[in-house]
């Protein structure tokens, strides 16, 4: 849970810097509002779900299969 949340509050942060930078518009409490829905769901997929994926074993196999295909394997 500390994770989600530490998600949030550093997707807030990373989106109102880019809102500053990127536009010339003013940081409101209407534009802190849409900033903090926008960064839940992105950091619950981050935090929740791509963390349960162990992306190494995937490359692995992904990178494995393609070598075998690329040295002549035939299934």
């Amino acid at each position: 849970m500390e994770f989600l949340i530490f998600g949030i509050i550093i997707g807030i942060v990373e989106d109102l810097i880019a809102i500053e930078f990127a536009t010339d518009a003013k940081i409101t409490w209407q534009v802190a509002g849409i900033v903090f829905l926008v960064a839940i769901p992105f950091a619950f997929l981050g935090e929740v779900l791509v963390d349960r994926i162990d992306f190494v074993s995937l490359f692995q196999k992904f990178f494995n299969h393609n070598n075998k295909l690329k040295n002549g394997y035939k299934r």
